[in-house]
């Protein structure tokens, strides 16, 4: 919150577009000068990216593996994506910064103190229940067990976007899964040994994205406001850290997690039930 009207949920030095224009000395969405590679969905190698660059597999110049990233394109229909995003219209969005609207479905967590609370979370929307099972039915995601799901809604007109970063290891386990719906957009990573560069990663219309190894513990992701040409809609979903598995120090409050939001019955924090 920037000011007594309310406007973003921008705090500290994140803005958008509306908080920018109320405060002289707003510091607009930055990016460092880094060599751009697109990260290619087929061979899950990073190429260079230009003007003249070309579609798989007639990729020129020098690549490199890039390991930790899944997708999976399709993973709904155009009719499916139309009935989710409707249902999560029901909800109202709540304001969260860098000019994004969320809707979060998850436990209350304190990062610092490294706490966590139960007593507001209800589980997992309703409508994630069939997404939760056709997940299950992939190599990758078999054993996949979200206990938080956050609907992110990116719009161009807010100036929507997220700087580079790390989502919480005490936590969060190594899988981080998103629904990309109603565009297409591009994830940026990038990593402090390779200052320079910046892999980009296709966010694909109803496609899923799974990060994990390497991509997920090395390198930081971010969405640039350049790269939100339309609104979007982001489902991401996470999994509990191995501290609140069993034989962990939190196995038990992990297993509560995993018990509440397999219900699927959960309403998002800060709604009515």
């Amino acid at each position: 919150m920037l000011n007594g009207d309310n406007v973003c949920g921008c705090k500290g030095i994140r803005t958008c577009l509306l908080c920018e224009q109320l405060r002289p000395n707003g510091k607009p969405d930055s990016e460092v000068c880094r060599k751009p590679f697109s990260f290619c969905i087929d061979c899950g190698k990073a190429w260079p990216k230009g003007d003249n660059s070309k579609a798989h597999p007639e990729h020129e110049g020098e690549s490199f593996k890039f390991d930790g990233v899944h997708i999976i394109r399709d993973f709904v229909s155009a009719e499916e994506e139309e009935e989710i995003c409707h249902v999560i219209e029901q909800t109202p969005f709540v304001q969260s910064q860098s000019g994004r609207r969320k809707q979060d479905y998850g436990p209350k967590v304190n990062f610092k103190r490294k706490k966590v609370k139960l007593a507001n979370f209800t589980g997992l929307p309703a409508f994630s229940e069939v997404l939760f099972e056709r997940m299950k039915r992939t190599s990758i995601l078999k054993d996949f067990i979200p206990v938080e799901l956050c609907n992110l809604d990116y719009n161009p007109d807010r100036g929507s976007a997220i700087d580079p970063h790390f989502d919480d290891f005490w936590i969060w386990g190594d899988r981080l899964v998103t629904l990309n719906l109603l565009s297409d957009s591009i994830l940026s990573m990038t990593n402090e040994e390779q200052p320079h560069v910046e892999i980009q990663l296709p966010l694909l219309r109803r496609s899923l994205i799974v990060i994990f190894g390497p991509a997920r513990q090395q390198w930081k992701h971010a969405i640039h406001r350049k790269h939100i040409t339309s609104r979007r809609l982001a489902v991401t979903l996470r999994e509990l850290s191995r501290e609140f598995l069993p034989g962990g120090s939190g196995e038990e409050i992990g297993a509560e997690l995993c018990k509440i939001a397999l219900t699927f019955s959960g309403t998002a924090v800060g709604s009515p039930p």
